[in-house]
């Protein structure tokens, strides 16, 4: 039998290399055989099925409406630009509730009230860690650096993703602030396995290809699949549910949405509905529960408009 290298079939089927050598590893392509580090490749072999990009033709969302969440967009972008006392006061609303219950959901012992008195004032909470002053300190920087980002367009990457992470742990775990992992990782009552921490950099160079690939997804979904798909690869050791709702939000807004809050409140029930979306590739509970918010965050633009 004729064979041929990674390179010849890079070139023949449009794949990187580093694609290919997975698809051999993975025992997609019959009869490649690995000699040494090389992998060859029956002349004949066919191209595997790209299984990667499922959600847009598996899933149709058809029992989730966003018209009404489009119709508040409407009203909403009717009356810009918007007061500054107005931007004033949503700026500060979601900065100390986005914050709070972001860190609340990963353990951050401040108080909604405590986390406003650090962040508005810059006072020192009696009795609570240095770990939870920089954790909201940090938030607060990465909101404000996706709104930046959103302001000058900046494309999403993974060094951008790397940025923001390494904003969350920065103080914190400098080793590994902006890092992927290099451990294995289980999450505590999740039934996914997120992948060994020597396939993240692939995973999330996937992640990227995937993400081009849903630019024609209505933006809430395409925001829900961004936070999903990056917390199912949980690249970074820790910071992981904090970079993803950052992600979330960073999609939301620079498609003229306003943010969403997850509450801490509400932990449970956002953890079953990703981890039901990484057992069964079904987003369906995760997007009603962004939906939900998404016209929660709506209507308190609409209030203070008087709309």
């Amino acid at each position: 039998m004729d064979y041929k290298g990674v390179k010849e079939f890079s070139i023949k089927w449009n794949i990187n290399e580093r694609r290919i050598r997975f698809l051999c590893q993975a025992g997609r392509i019959n009869g490649a055989k690995k000699i040494g580090k090389t992998w060859f490749i029956p002349s004949d072999a066919v191209k595997p099925i790209d299984k990667r990009f499922k959600h847009e033709s598996d899933l149709i969302y058809n029992d989730i409406s966003f018209d009404l969440i489009d119709k508040k967009k409407n009203i909403i972008d009717s009356c810009r630009p918007f007061s500054s006392n107005m931007i004033r006061q949503l700026k500060d609303k979601l900065v100390v509730e986005w914050t709070y219950n972001s860190n609340a959901i990963e353990g951050n012992t401040l108080t909604l009230s405590e986390t406003r008195v650090v962040l508005e004032n810059g006072i020192t909470v009696k009795g609570k860690s240095l770990k939870d002053h920089l954790e909201t300190i940090n938030h607060k920087e990465a909101i404000e650096f996706i709104e930046d980002l959103v302001q000058n367009k900046e494309e999403l990457s993974e060094y951008v993703i790397k940025s923001i992470h390494h904003l969350i742990l920065k103080g914190i775990d400098s080793f590994n602030a902006g890092k992927y992992r290099e451990e294995n990782v289980l999450i505590s009552g999740a039934k996914h396995i997120p992948p060994m921490y020597i396939n993240v950099p692939f995973e999330m160079q996937k992640l990227m290809e995937q993400y081009k690939l849903w630019s024609d997804l209505h933006p809430v979904i395409r925001a829900c699949y961004l936070h999903g798909e990056f917390v199912k690869i949980h690249p970074f050791i820790d910071g992981n549910g904090r970079t993803a709702r950052l992600l979330l939000n960073f999609e939301l807004i620079k498609n003229g949405y306003p943010a969403v809050i997850i509450k801490n409140e509400n932990r449970a029930e956002y953890h079953d509905a990703l981890d039901k979306a990484h057992i069964t590739n079904d987003y369906t509970d995760f997007i009603k529960i962004i939906c939900d918010l998404l016209i929660e965050s709506e209507d308190t633009y609409l209030f203070l408009l008087n709309k």
